[in-house]
């Protein structure tokens, strides 16, 4: 129903899932712990700079997400807007950064910024959260932060807060860095996204290629397991002994059940590939 699976993305030719899994969620607790970060963040972002610039950084980020997700996962169906909200996270370091020298309590916002941003990563280890999508949109953010959030510095009066009848004669320039950090930036972001997304139609699975990465989604521990594929299992019914084999593991097991349900040989299967 339009969320992220590699295999339709990949196979089928169904791109648009990269976007659409941003607007899907898990549940009611999901939509609304999303939407609520979402209003906590975004506000303030779009008072300052308007909703085509920070709707258009939402969306990017949010496709950036669902492109490093889909390198990494691809056995798994993922939804949910946290790619794009870690995106206008990282866009708020990024802004703090090039418009450093128009700020005060500049020191204290950026060490703020950046452990609510390291409290959010962490939550990703834990399993069936996606940490790749709050990776590459963060990511993805933080670099279009300084394309799209970008501040003239000197003189600069903005309109509203002139006085009536008072001539602004400032004229609007950056720094030297802003333009660097711009340049560098939107030529990054057109890069990595271009070469994320054919890596993915071919076919490519990133684990291949980063052996540890994995634990940036998810960090086993004895309380919980990161395995989150799907279970397969084989079964054949004789009489009321039903004998269950785990296509994963090669495990099988006994089981003195008459007429088992679906979900009743599932629940079994998911057991025993675990």
């Amino acid at each position: 129903m339009g969320a992220l699976d590699v295999s339709k993305v990949v196979d089928k030719h169904q791109g648009w899932r990269l976007i659409t899994c941003n607007w899907l969620h898990g549940g009611v607790f999901h939509i609304l712990a999303n939407m609520l970060s979402l209003l906590v963040i975004g506000i303030r972002l779009e008072q300052e700079f308007g909703f085509i610039r920070v709707g258009l950084l939402y969306i990017i980020s949010g496709f950036g997400g669902s492109l490093l997700s889909a390198l990494f996962i691809q056995s798994n169906i993922s939804v949910g807007a946290s790619g794009a909200l870690f995106g206008l996270l990282g866009s708020m370091l990024s802004e703090l950064i090039t418009n450093w020298t128009i700020y005060t309590n500049k020191i204290a916002a950026f060490f703020t910024l950046v452990v609510i941003i390291a409290i959010n990563l962490a939550v990703g280890i834990l399993p069936h959260v996606d940490n790749f999508a709050h990776i590459g949109g963060f990511i993805s953010g933080f670099l279009l932060g300084f394309v799209f959030l970008i501040r003239p510095q000197f003189g600069w009066v903005e309109q509203r807060y002139a006085l009536s009848g008072y001539s602004a004669l400032s004229r609007r320039k950056f720094m030297t860095y802003q333009c660097i950090l711009w340049i560098v930036s939107l030529v990054l972001v057109i890069v990595g996204l271009t070469l994320g997304l054919v890596m993915l139609l071919r076919g490519v699975d990133a684990n291949d290629h980063c052996s540890w990465c994995h634990y940036l989604s998810c960090v086993p521990t004895s309380r919980w397991s990161c395995r989150t594929e799907p279970a397969f299992c084989s079964t054949t019914q004789d009489g009321n002994q039903l004998n269950v084999t785990c296509s994963s593991n090669g495990k099988s097991n006994l089981y003195i059940l008459s007429n088992p349900s679906s979900s009743q040989i599932q629940s079994l299967c998911t057991e025993l590939c675990s």
